[in-house]
Formats: C-alpha cells, structure tokens, sequence
C-alpha cells in the first residue's frame, strides 16, 4: 500500500473516539468527553496525572488494537474533536449532586461502575443514570461512597447523633436540616460553623458530617489565605470544610457569602488577549472553630451555629472511625428515607428569613417528624445578631440613639449628619477617642449602615436611604410594634 493509501493517524483517532465517546460542551464552552453509556465526563483539554480523557483514549487505542500515536496525532485529532463538539448542544456536568428528570435528584456515589442514589417523590433507588439526563464531574477530591441500605427506620440518625457530641436536641435538628439541604441541588443552604471548648470534637464532627456526603476519603481543609484560592478548592468538590477557623478577613468573609448563596466570577482565559471564562458555583460550606472573632452581618445571616459539648467518655480514634465507616451505609439510607419525608411534606416558606429556602426547608421537616428545626433556626439567627452587634461599636451606638427614639418616630437627616451625631454619642462627656475603624466619611457610614440592615432591623430599628431637592439622606426609624388581633368570642 503506498503512502497516500494509508488513513491519516489523526482519522483513525478521530474515528475511534467518535465511535466509542460522546462529546459536548458546557454553557462555558468547555468540551468534555463521556464514554458511551458512561455518566461520567472528563473534559478533553484535561493535563491531570491520572484519569484524563488524553490518557482513556490512548489506553482504549491500544487495548482495541487501533494503535499506539505519537502526541502530534493525538492533538491534531483532538484539536478537530473539540472544534465539532463546539457546534453540539449545551449540557451541564455536575458534581455529587445533580437534578434529574420528573423532580428528581442524583447522588453520586463515587463508583466506578457509575451506580447512583436517584432520590424521587416517592422513594430513592440505586441505579446507572441515563447520560444524557446527568453527566458527573469528578476530580481527586470526589470519593466514593458505601451502598445505602433500604428500609433503616431511622436507625443510622440515632447512631449518627451517638457519635456527635452536640449539645442539645435543637442542634442536632438543625444538623440533620442542613444534610437534607446538601443533597439538594438548588437549596442554598447556611454554613454550619461548630464551636464549642476544645476538647469537645469539633473536627471530628465536622468529618463525620461531610463524609456522609463525600465518603470516608472527605476532610477538613485550612482556610485558603485569598478568594481565588478558595474559589479553586470549591469547584473542585461539594462540600468544603474549612478547619480551626480564628479570624475571618473581610475578603474571605464576603467570598463565604458568594459561596453560600451563588455567584459568578469571570476570568481572563489563559494564553489569550481578550478572552475570558465564566466560573459559577454555589457549595455547602462547613466551617469549625471556637471563636472567629468579629462576624460580618452577611455572613451571620448564612451561618448556622451547631454547639458540641467534650464527651464524657474519649475513645481512640481508631475505635470511633471503625465504628463510623461501619455504620455509614445505615446512615446515609436513613439520610435518604428523611429526605423523602421532607421532601413531601407541606410547610409554608417564611419569608422574612434572609435565606428562605433553608427556612422552608426547615418547616418541612418539622412537619415531617416534628423536631422543631424552624425554630431552632430562628433561636440561632438572634444569637447570631448578639454577636454581631458586640463586636460592631456603630451598631451599640445606633441602638443607644434608637432607645431614645418614640416608637412609631422616624428621623432624617444627612448621613454627615448622622456621623456627627453618632460620632458626639459614643465620645459622650468624656469625649473618648473614636476607634479603630470607626466611619472617616458620610459615605462610608452610609455604607456600614446598609451592611447592618439586617441586624438591627432584628432589634426593631428601620434604616432607610432616599433622596430629596436638598440631597441625600439617612431615615432612622422605630416602628412601633404592630397591634395583636383580637380573638373572637367563644360560643
């Protein structure tokens, strides 16, 4: 045969993977390649030391008899692969948990056969999903997890809770709320930060809960010194959990927030000018620690206090992760036999809470086994405003202006007014100095106000910016509480 007989190496790569693949994009324009019948997708521009597409291809096409290439051919077949993938339709990929057809979600268990939980309106099951309903992501930090075990009554909660040391039944609801809410794809939900005296387990109780969603292989992580940094190790997994947490800085802060709630950040796309990549995500978080200073109001608004207490009686590690991995199966089939129950409970949403989902979420489990998570949750939040409102002196004086106040009086003035009235206040008599991070400009008291909204809106007073002829404004405001409704007569 001569040469010009002979099929190009980058055809018969080409046709091979064509043949034994399939190939789409996501919204962001990113290829991926799933093998037939497979859920599983890697992307193709994948360099990872292990499981890249580059490497299954080259490994099928040996194994098949096709050949072995050099890696001109491979990037000529996949530079051709990924232009005709661009012209395909869009699909998402997703991580641990995915939602699916007819109200239902996925979980992936992290096996190799591709076997996962389908979590529907009447029940949950074991099976393959159909690719073109759920595409998975995986990356180092994915592990797998044990087979649940059907029809547990209950069981695993009660054994799960043995193990965790927290300290009161309102807590251990507010856990078991926060573990359905991982499970669902597009339920924000709050961070739980475990606190409590040393000793007490805090780590120990964190892994325990996240390995009920990432698998004996999931652990805590110290926190990423930057955003960027922290953004990276929350697009690789589900649930991240940030370990041993003493000082929060305002940029970490408010990128826990995004994190929480959803945001998108774009980047300038590697080796280019002008393009760039859109990189979206919304995670649970997990957070340990005993104090971390002063919070932020957004972030107390996402966070959900789980209080542990020291055991009375210590075990070795050993004996307790023996235990624990013994029982994960029971615990994650009894995880998916509540969230079932939850799912289909009905429970009005409400809607003052900052993060209604999980507050709806938490009303459905009350109506579904009666444990009184709503107002649990409602309990931590005002705990939450205590300790946003003792480290945040602007917020005491405010509260001490607005003790003086009428209820039902509104007052207006400029907000270098405001500053001059408040800074006057807290100097008092003794004319202290003015601390550390106190307001410079009208502007920048205008802005703290905004941040603290919530929290003292939570202590009945009102804040309000507006503008007139004369400029603009700051409208301080306590209503006065509205009038209880009669109860009509009996008989």
């Amino acid at each position: 045969m001569s040469e010009d007989d002979k099929t190009p190496a980058r055809q018969l790569i080409t046709d091979y993977a064509q043949a034994h693949f399939r190939y789409f994009r996501t919204v962001d324009g990113t290829v991926y390649a799933q093998k037939n019948g497979h859920p599983v997708a890697r992307p193709i521009r994948s360099q990872g030391t292990t499981g890249s597409h580059r490497q299954e291809l080259m490994v099928g096409l040996f194994k098949d008899g096709v050949g072995v290439f050099n890696g001109t051919a491979l990037k000529e077949a996949l530079d051709l692969i990924e232009a005709l993938a661009l012209t395909e339709n869009t699909q998402p990929v997703h991580i641990r948990v995915a939602p699916g057809y007819g109200g239902a979600t996925w979980l992936d268990l992290g096996r190799d056969d591709g076997q996962s939980v389908r979590i529907h309106p009447t029940g949950w099951d074991i099976a393959t999903p159909d690719p073109r309903e759920v595409c998975w992501r995986r990356t180092q930090l994915t592990g797998e997890l044990p087979l649940p075990v059907k029809d547990t009554n209950g069981k695993g909660i009660d054994l799960l809770m043995r193990l965790c040391n927290f300290a009161t039944a309102d807590t251990e609801s507010l856990a078991l709320a926060w573990l359905v809410g991982c499970l669902g794809p597009s339920v924000p939900v709050p961070a739980p930060f475990l606190t409590g005296p040393q000793g007490a387990g805090k780590s120990t109780g964190g892994r325990m809960l996240i390995r009920i969603i990432e698998g004996m292989s999931g652990d805590l992580r110290r926190a990423p010194k930057d955003e960027e940094n922290l953004i990276s190790a929350v697009a690789a997994g589900w649930v991240t959990a940030l370990d041993n947490l003493s000082h929060l800085t305002p940029a970490l802060s408010d990128a826990m927030c995004c994190i929480v709630t959803g945001a998108e950040n774009v980047k300038r796309a590697l080796f280019t000018d002008g393009d760039v990549f859109r990189v979206g995500y919304r995670r649970p978080l997990l957070l340990t620690g005993i104090d971390v200073g002063v919070i932020r109001p957004d972030l107390a608004e996402r966070l959900l206090p789980l209080r542990l207490e020291r055991p009375k009686v210590r075990r070795t590690e050993a004996e307790l992760w023996a235990e624990y991995e013994e029982i994960l199966p029971v615990v994650l089939g009894s995880l998916l036999d509540l969230t079932v129950k939850v799912r289909a409970a009905e429970a009005e949403t409400p809607t003052e809470l900052r993060m209604a989902d999980f507050a709806h979420l938490c009303a459905q489990l009350d109506a579904a086994t009666g444990l009184g998570a709503l107002a649990a949750y409602r309990a931590s939040l005002d705990d939450l405003n205590d300790d946003v409102i003792e480290g945040d002196l602007l917020a005491q004086t405010v509260l001490t202006h607005a003790a003086g106040m009428q209820e039902g009086e509104a007052q207006r003035m400029t907000s270098t007014g405001w500053l001059a009235h408040l800074s006057d206040l807290y100097s008092g008599e003794e004319l202290r100095p003015l601390p550390k991070g106190w307001p410079t400009t009208g502007k920048v008291l205008s802005d703290r106000l905004k941040r603290l909204q919530p929290t003292l809106a939570a202590r009945g007073v009102l804040i309000d910016a507006g503008r007139t002829k004369e400029g603009r404004y700051l409208e301080m405001t306590r209503p006065a509480p509205e009038p209880e409704h009669e109860q009509p007569p009996l008989g």
